[in-house]
């Protein structure tokens, strides 16, 4: 049971970036799926999930009209639509799935986590 995110680089400010979580072992069509970030020094905090229903999706303010998350049942993946980025926005990025249906904000509410990738927005 896995959880990959990939697609971090570095991106000049008003760049964009698609993040990708791919889940092997299970499916996470089951699951309702958080992105969260980390920037050093700084607690972790989220910032989008999707549910495996009709609820949501939801965005932290910060990132709301900018970010987009969505998933592909088909390809066992989830992705992070990353659009007009800020050098705030530099961080590692981490996904994660919960077995709870609904959108959840709490990290000690998801039950798998990737190993986070790097996002470094240069001004």
């Amino acid at each position: 049971v896995q959880l990959q995110a990939s697609g971090g680089g570095l991106v000049q400010s008003g760049g964009s970036l698609r993040l990708s979580c791919t889940a092997s072992g299970f499916s996470l069509e089951s699951y309702a799926i958080g992105w969260f970030r980390q920037a050093a020094g700084k607690a972790r905090e989220w910032i989008s999930c999707t549910s495996n229903g009709d609820v949501g999706p939801f965005h932290r303010n910060s990132v709301k009209g900018r970010f987009t998350i969505s998933r592909d049942n088909s390809k066992n993946s989830a992705h992070l639509q990353m659009n007009s980025l800020e050098p705030d926005d530099t961080a590692v990025y981490y996904c994660a799935a919960t077995t709870l249906v609904y959108c959840v904000v709490e990290e000690h509410k998801y039950d798998f986590w990737g190993k986070g990738t790097q996002v470094t927005v240069s001004s």
